[in-house]
């Protein structure tokens, strides 16, 4: 399900953000959109994604991406959720990141971003509450999710297999043989359409499969056997050697494990 991008208003008098809240429907997405404003979406309620090109961004309210001026991306939700977006005039912001950058929640912010949403506020506590916003924006270390689309009809039809059922247990040669080529050629197809090799794809699949039934606090093993792990330490392992901490970690902000003892 789909709807035209959310507005982006442009700022009243002397403040230079807008706040925006958008309830999203479950199964419901932005089409492909850009603004002339910086944006900072972050989920006051649910789980929302926001996918730029091929790399992905799961955000619970722990979590908000920035994305620039000019970014085109897709916003949506898995299940309901509220949407409340920053709008940054690019004039007047000192925040200078040219790349989507997840960045921590805190209460502070939370709290912040509910009070820049008032219509009550004077020029001068409007001035000083924004004054305080980029200061507040912590980037985290953790990287997103990249699942490159491929365009081959033979890999396409494969990854759609594997996107409609992460826990789909065939391996390259049964998927080469569904598809009607040789494990050679489509190990060889793989690589050239998607940069990956058939393993890292489907282990990317299914953790972005993964990250939003964490984030709605389902058991990790639960959530283990929901895309294809046999036990929930081997998807713990698979979630640590991608995305470089643990999904805990990954969904609350916090920085990376310390590798040494």
């Amino acid at each position: 399900m789909t709807r035209w991008p959310e507005p982006c208003p442009a700022p009243d008098g002397a403040g230079a953000i807008v706040v925006g809240s958008f309830p999203i429907t479950s199964g419901e997405w932005f089409p492909a959109h850009s603004h002339t404003h910086h944006q900072l979406a972050w989920s006051r309620r649910g789980v929302i994604g926001v996918a730029v090109d091929d790399t992905y961004w799961v955000l619970p309210p722990t979590r908000a991406l920035w994305i620039p001026a000019g970014i085109v991306h897709r916003t949506g939700a898995t299940r309901g959720a509220l949407l409340s977006s920053l709008y940054f005039v690019p004039a007047r912001c000192s925040v200078e990141w040219s790349e989507p950058t997840a960045v921590a929640v805190d209460g502070l912010l939370a709290r912040l971003i509910a009070h820049l949403g008032r219509d009550d506020l004077t020029v001068g506590a409007r001035l000083r509450a924004e004054a305080v916003v980029p200061d507040l924006l912590r980037p985290l270390p953790a990287a997103p999710i990249d699942v490159p689309e491929p365009a081959d009809p033979r890999v396409r039809a494969v990854a759609d297999a594997l996107t409609a059922d992460p826990a789909d247990p065939r391996g390259l040669d049964a998927h080469a043989r569904a598809v009607g080529v040789s494990r050679r050629t489509l190990t060889r197809l793989f690589a050239a359409d998607t940069g990956m090799n058939f393993d890292r794809w489907r282990t990317h699949t299914r953790l972005r499969a993964a990250l939003p039934m964490l984030a709605e606090g389902q058991p990790v093993s639960r959530v283990a056997h929901a895309v294809g792990y046999a036990t929930a330490s081997a998807f713990l392992a698979a979630f640590r050697r991608t995305v470089g901490t643990s999904p805990s970690r990954y969904l609350h902000g916090a920085p990376p494990e310390d590798p040494t003892p």
